[in-house]
């Protein structure tokens, strides 16, 4: 570091610099904007950086080592040295058979980790018979009625060698028993089970509106989830608190950094008062993230959160374990920068993204498809997306040092004004009650929503460019694309097969498992386990859902003001 009288030169220096050099050019030629802002956040963006604009950051402090709190440089010592991120592709292909197709695929090309994406029916906890399921069966995702739809995407793939992820809140205790309930029938030991679920409901009843049940009947299930698991399967990653649909519905990065960590504290303070020990289970908390396009700022975001987060465990929570500290993240490209217009144009994007993840210190990594602003990808959209991430890992250079944007005046700059407003954005949290409380009276979602719409009103005048939308458009007529489809027959042959698992099954070994769920659901027992027994038995997700339905009842959000 630079002691003071080298400080004061550099500060002399920049002033000469101002009035001699960069003044005059500005005055005489101008700048191409009046101010540049970052990506979301606004936070302005100064000309020059230099030493004197993080002269007061304690190194050992504030920034320190790999592996070493505050973890700011990441969580392990080796960071992408020692180990890739985990490469993922999100992936669900209307039907069971489909998505297992998929998954070969890619496992095939190269993919490390595999990531599940569901239909709104199976989101929402409804059967593919049922009547809101009608037109959505198999359009956004696979359809997971039951254990055999589970057991057929999962053929050929032995559960203790892959991850799975799966994209899945308000049925995530269904899903996850489905997933133990095949491995248990591959014959995997629980504890080689490897993954994460999703499970994070409070950013759904904020960003996303994929809940069923009230908010305290949704905590009770996940912390539910969180003792089971550290018990029964302690390697699956119980939670994926999720910033990437906050960012999605509009916020800014320090709001997605500020709820995200901000849900955290709600599921570690219901876990906690749930009598479960910090050190337990904080250390099977994941984080979910989203890259979008502005590379600095998502860098210097993705520092910041982890600096955050083992604060925020150490002061609130009086956390010991170092794994408790430590905020592990995946992060996926930012599906709402993809245009339909110009579709190429995503390819170039989702790249930067990525770069910006990498740079910033993900464990695992999804770039999405250029062609999913418009439809699930194609396998051939799939393959470059995935090749993105391979040519990122062993061409570019980018995981061969650790951090490697740290020390730069710029980059540290902005990861201390990220924390500081998202800290900022916490204190406001806090004195709502919490992120609960702030929901529930929308004032979350009014924060999003006034940056979404000041965000598209610049797009809308022409103040925000965006490639082939509003500048450097084409005239001529898009070339027709290969989109993946889901048709009316896809739809029939899933009902056809829940019907047939219906009449095949022992209905009276259903009706005992389901009562014996009720009878734990209404008291105070874990559900889990009565969960796992219900798939087993073939239970379907429709099924176990409507149970809790009638038990818990359903969330009607109110009406924003």
């Amino acid at each position: 570091m630079f002691d003071d009288e080298d400080l004061a030169a550099i500060r002399e220096g920049k002033e000469s610099w101002e009035a001699e050099t960069y003044g005059p050019t500005v005055d005489r030629f101008g700048e191409r904007k009046e101010t540049f802002t970052t990506d979301t956040g606004g936070q302005e963006v100064d000309p020059l950086y230099t030493p004197d604009d993080i002269a007061d950051k304690d190194y050992e402090e504030e920034i320190g080592f790999p592996g070493e709190e505050p973890y700011t440089r990441g969580v392990y010592s080796t960071m992408h040295r020692g180990r890739l991120w985990t490469m993922r592709q999100y992936a669900g292909m209307g039907t069971a058979s489909e998505t297992n197709e998929r998954f070969h695929y890619l496992l095939d090309q190269g993919q490390t980790g595999l990531s599940m994406a569901f239909d709104l029916p199976t989101q929402m906890g409804h059967d593919s018979d049922a009547g809101m399921a009608t037109g959505e069966v198999g359009r956004s995702g696979v359809a997971i009625d039951s254990i055999e739809d589970m057991k057929t995407v999962f053929d050929g793939i032995p559960l203790d060698e892959v991850s799975t992820s799966m994209t899945i809140n308000a049925p995530a205790s269904v899903l996850l028993a489905l997933y133990i309930a095949v491995g248990d029938e591959q014959g995997v030991d629980r504890e080689e089970l490897r993954g994460t679920i999703q499970n994070d409901i409070l950013k759904e009843y904020a960003a996303r509106n994929t809940y069923i049940y009230p908010p305290e009947s949704s905590m009770r299930l996940i912390t539910d989830i969180f003792e089971f698991c550290a018990e029964e399967v302690p390697n699956f990653n119980t939670i994926s608190i999720s910033g990437y649909h906050i960012r999605e519905a509009g916020s800014t990065a320090a709001q997605e950094v500020a709820f995200t960590l901000g849900n955290g504290i709600e599921y570690v303070e219901a876990a906690i008062d749930a009598g479960l020990d910090v050190d337990e289970f904080a250390p099977q908390l994941s984080f979910f993230f989203n890259a979008h396009n502005n590379i600095f700022e998502e860098a210097a975001k993705f520092r910041a959160a982890r600096r955050m987060w083992a604060q925020i465990m150490e002061e609130r929570f009086d956390a010991e374990n170092p794994k408790s500290k430590q905020l592990k993240f995946h992060t996926q490209t930012g599906g709402s920068t993809l245009t339909a217009q110009q579709i190429e144009n995503n390819v170039v994007r989702v790249a930067y993204q990525a770069l910006s993840a990498v740079l910033g210190g993900t464990q695992s990594l999804h770039t999405n498809g250029k062609d999913e602003a418009l439809a699930l990808p194609t396998e051939k959209s799939v393959r470059t997306a995935l090749r993105t991430q391979q040519i990122l890992a062993h061409e570019s250079g980018a995981a061969d040092t650790i951090d490697p944007l740290a020390g730069s005046y710029y980059v540290e700059s902005l990861t201390d004004e990220l924390e500081e407003e998202a800290f900022d954005i916490l204190e406001d949290v806090d004195d709502r009650g919490g992120m609960r409380g702030a929901i529930e009276d929308q004032w979350v979602q009014r924060q999003i929503q006034e940056v979404a719409f000041e965000r598209q009103e610049e797009i809308e005048e022409g103040e925000r460019v965006i490639v082939g939308v509003n500048e450097f458009e084409v005239e001529d007529a898009e070339p027709e694309m290969d989109l993946e489809s889901v048709d009316e027959e896809d739809e029939q042959r899933q009902i056809d097969r829940l019907n047939e698992l219906r009449e095949a099954r022992d209905d009276d070994a259903v009706e005992a498992a389901l009562d014996d769920l009720r009878d734990a659901a209404a008291g105070d027992e874990n559900v889990m386990p009565y969960i796992v027994g219900a798939v087993k038995a073939k239970a379907t997700v429709g099924e176990v859902c409507n149970l809790f339905r009638d038990v818990f009842g359903e969330y009607q959000q109110g009406v924003s003001v």
